[in-house]
């Protein structure tokens, strides 16, 4: 299982929100390339970079940033945030970016994913977002009556490389993931499923590993407080001997 560390990017800004709320918003570097290359020494081998400003407002506003955080590291990054048509994923895979996260058009623009999943196979992944098992979208703010199972299948017979699978009753609270939640995603669909939400510790980390099959992990506020050394969690979470 891998363990991949988040850079949540609003006004150029390396920050963290408290259950995807825009204005419970913490700053932890005015320099999001910096801290992708601290990731990066700490062995990181992939990056989970989202545009907040681009979430909200359906149009991506830290691109400037993205382009700084690639240039300054070698591994993989996969970008999401107000990615709402195909000229966008072109621009960003044209930049270096390795894998691109759809999460509200999956739900408004279903043809745009079967569209970006054809054009770049292997590349294109479902973010999907609930509370209570219900799809948010929008950056969080508006709760819709799809079931998050039901979108799941439904991405991977349109060719996602993966899911995306947060919960966000738990982002950026520290109470630890919801693995009964997480568990279920992995058994619904055969493709990869990262999760995402509510990392508080190593500890929550190991828990998350005994899920058969869950490909990754995504923290940030835990690794951002110092909760979770990400050297130290990459070196027990990805060793084969555990």
């Amino acid at each position: 299982m891998f363990v991949i560390p988040a850079i949540d990017l609003k006004n150029g800004q390396c920050v963290r929100l408290l259950q995807g709320k825009e204005d419970a918003v913490t700053i932890y570097s005015n320099d999001p390339a910096s801290t992708a290359r601290r990731w990066e020494e700490c062995g990181a081998k992939l990056l989970h970079v989202v545009d907040l400003d681009g979430a909200f407002t359906g149009s991506q506003k830290n691109l400037d940033a993205i382009i700084k955080i690639r240039k300054s590291v070698s591994i993989d990054i996969e970008v999401g945030g107000g990615i709402r048509d195909i000229k966008k994923i072109d621009e960003l895979v044209t930049l270096g970016i390795n894998r691109i996260i759809l999460g509200t058009a999956v739900i408004e623009k279903p043809s745009l994913m079967k569209d970006a999943c054809n054009k770049y196979p292997g590349r294109i992944l479902a973010g999907i977002d609930a509370k209570d098992g219900k799809t948010a979208v929008k950056g969080w703010v508006e709760i819709t009556g799809t079931d998050a199972k039901d979108l799941a299948r439904e991405m991977k017979k349109v060719g996602a490389a993966g899911i995306i699978y947060t919960d966000i009753s738990r982002d950026g609270m520290l109470s630890g993931p919801n693995i009964p939640a997480m568990k279920e995603m992995v058994e619904t669909v055969s493709i990869p499923v990262i999760a995402s939400g509510g990392v508080s510790s190593i500890k929550d980390l190991i828990a998350l590993k005994e899920i058969q099959h869950l490909w990754g992990v995504i923290t940030g506020k835990a690794i951002y407080s110092g909760a979770v050394d990400l050297k130290e969690a990459i070196k027990i979470v990805q060793s084969p001997d555990f």
